[in-house]
């Protein structure tokens, strides 16, 4: 068994301290030693030694992706098209693609990952080409089994799709119940009873647009009129649930510690106070919003709460990239617009840590015993956080995945 020792001038554990001058053993995929460079040198003295610049983290978590949608798909980021639109031409280009073609998207996808210094993902996938792409790649994380534009008499040929998806082969599965407003009310709650009832995590998209929450209490406006056109029966047409949609999705049973929810823009403190009640992680998807113009997620008051957040790209239809450090600089901007001083150690740690708590995993530090997940960014060394954020997009030199070096610039 060779052992390699990772060194650069800070490696952040997101356990302790920063370690200055710090270094990395790995064996057989496994972090085995953690320090200050000389110490683990001179303790494993026949290991190979790796030297890199910059700053070391946990390999990146991204809380919130569809790899499916791949670089085919990335015009749709540029198309200034509000979201309704967006959804319904994003459904257009869908027909028509085969098994190969999802495999060649959420291969593009997927290699964005790794270049970028991501090593776990939560991937909603509606096939099961992505599922095989990550777990070849050995990419960690879970894929969310994902349902959309299905009515209480779509349920049966729907459950069967997913069914299919959930019995293919490799990495964790987890279900994602799309939206309130894609989906029938007893869909969605029979979506997450499946998903409890087989100890399964759940990933649904929550609370990204104003349409959406019009939706949901009053069943009118946009979203109304697509489910007509559809011809879609959804319980909420006209009706309306009067609840906002998180406070909806909880009367669904669609929250608590087995669920992380994506965007979680349109919300209000009752709302925010009640996903920390039920301890469910928001992973936070700014460019997207941006792109789709959805709005702007409280980004400033999910930290200063304490909310647990974590930090996702979404997918190349609605984000420039899927590098999580340019993600994290848009959130932070986005912070210190609505008020936040300081919010970059909170947001790296949305990134790790953040992220595992999201997926339920044990990922996002580096720490004996722990799998060799890593990578490394040519920043300045001062301030380690600030300067990631700051400095970070577009200069990953190294990505390990456990153990293995995948991506070495």
């Amino acid at each position: 068994m060779t052992a390699t020792i990772h060194a650069a001038p800070v490696v952040l554990t997101m356990t302790g301290e920063p370690i200055l001058d710090g270094a990395v053993l790995v064996e057989g995929g496994i972090v085995t030693d953690v320090g200050r460079r000389e110490r683990v040198v001179a303790q494993a003295a026949s290991a190979r030694v790796r030297d890199w610049p910059g700053v070391m983290t946990p390999g990146l978590v991204n809380a919130h992706a569809h790899l499916q949608y791949g670089p085919r798909f990335a015009h749709l980021a540029t198309g200034g098209r509000p979201f309704a639109d967006w959804i319904l031409e994003l459904t257009r280009i869908r027909q028509g693609m085969t098994n190969v073609d999802w495999q060649v998207e959420a291969r593009g996808s997927a290699h964005q990952l790794l270049k970028s210094g991501t090593t776990a993902v939560a991937d909603l996938v509606g096939y099961a080409a992505p599922i095989t792409v990550a777990t070849s790649l050995g990419l960690q994380g879970i894929s969310y089994a994902e349902l959309a534009g299905v009515d209480a008499k779509g349920w049966p040929s729907a459950l069967e799709r997913l069914e299919s998806v959930l019995g293919v082969g490799g990495r964790p599965r987890g279900v994602s119940p799309h939206t309130l407003y894609t989906l029938g009310t007893q869909v969605f709650r029979d979506m997450v009873g499946l998903a409890r009832e087989r100890g399964m995590r759940l990933h649904p998209h929550l609370a990204e647009t104003a349409d959406e929450a019009e939706w949901v209490l009053s069943g009118t406006g946009r979203f109304s009129e697509i489910s007509e056109r559809f011809n879609l029966e959804f319980e909420l047409h006209r009706t309306g649930s009067g609840a906002s949609p998180v406070k909806h999705c909880d009367e669904l049973g669609g929250l608590g510690p087995d669920v992380h929810v994506a965007h979680g823009v349109h919300v209000d403190a009752d709302d925010r106070a009640l996903l920390r009640e039920r301890q469910t992680v928001v992973a936070l998807c700014t460019r997207s919003n941006a792109i789709l113009q959805a709005g702007e997620a409280p980004v400033a008051a999910y930290l200063d709460e304490g909310s647990p957040v974590a930090i996702g790209t979404d997918s190349l239809a609605s984000s420039p990239d899927l590098d999580l450090l340019a993600e994290a600089r848009a959130a932070r901007d986005l912070a210190r617009r609505q008020g936040l001083e300081r919010p970059e150690e909170a947001l790296v740690r949305a990134l790790t840590t953040g992220g595992a708590q999201a997926l339920g995993m044990d990922l996002g530090t580096l720490r004996e015993g722990g799998r060799a997940d890593l990578a490394v960014f040519d920043v300045p060394v001062d301030d380690p956080y600030v300067q990631l954020l700051e400095h970070g997009g577009g200069r990953c030199v190294a990505t390990v995945l456990g153990g293995r070096l995948v991506h070495r610039r």
